[in-house]
């Protein structure tokens, strides 16, 4: 689950990004509204943190914005006002929750996991032949074996559901699944990939992640 959390406070960006990071989310942070909005529209994300008040544009700005661009994505506005005017106009303006400075940790934890179970009645999950994806409980099942996975090959292996069939680079692979940008002097993405074929693959019959020299690779049956 990749999630996008824009706040201006640095320390309390990072508290939420260490942490999510424990609870295997793959976190971005934006510190000011422009840049969310721009990375919001730009890239998937599965749940957003939205403070309503950051630099340059406001959270409910951000917001509007978004949801008149067409993006789906869940919005948890977070912001130091309790009053009913501030919850009224986070609502309006496109958000799907709400949570007031301070708050527990558990709490936020506990609100993102309802946003995400509201759209269980459509269902999330991906598959290749018998390999099964479950972004929201983050299980992953092959010929009905389940699959421990760390978060970055998670991550990737989702990249790779989500476009069945097609040649994605490495460039590619790094940038949307990890939101990293590739240094072609590394080898990071095989390495990670080498690491789901011991999973995925080698233990059965049928490989499904395959190799398309000097381009990338690609998941098929």
């Amino acid at each position: 689950m990749r999630v996008l959390i824009v706040e201006d406070e640095p320390k309390m960006a990072e508290a939420l990004r260490r942490g999510l990071e424990e609870e295997g989310y793959l976190v971005e942070i934006a510190s000011d509204g422009e840049v969310g909005l721009r990375l919001g529209s730009e890239r998937r994300y599965d749940l957003l943190i939205l403070d309503i008040r950051l630099p340059k544009r406001d959270g409910i700005q951000v917001c509007r914005e978004l949801r008149r661009r067409g993006v789906p994505t869940p919005i948890l506005m977070l912001t130091v006002r309790d009053d009913v005017d501030a919850k009224v106009e986070a609502f309006e303006g496109g958000a799907d929750d709400y949570l007031t400075k301070p708050f527990a940790f558990a709490e936020l934890l506990a609100r993102l996991r309802a946003l995400l179970r509201r759209r269980e009645h459509v269902d999330l999950r991906l598959q290749v032949s018998d390999l099964i994806l479950d972004p929201v409980t983050r299980r992953v099942t092959r010929a009905g074996r389940e699959i421990a996975l760390t978060p970055k090959e998670f991550a990737l292996l989702e990249c790779l559901m989500r476009h069945p069939n097609q040649v994605l680079t490495r460039a590619m692979l790094a940038q949307e699944a990890w939101g990293e940008t590739f240094d072609a002097l590394t080898n990071v993405v095989d390495v990670y990939i080498n690491a789901l074929r011991n999973k995925l693959d080698r233990p059965f019959a049928r490989r499904l992640i395959h190799t398309v020299r000097g381009v990338g690779y690609v998941l098929r049956e």
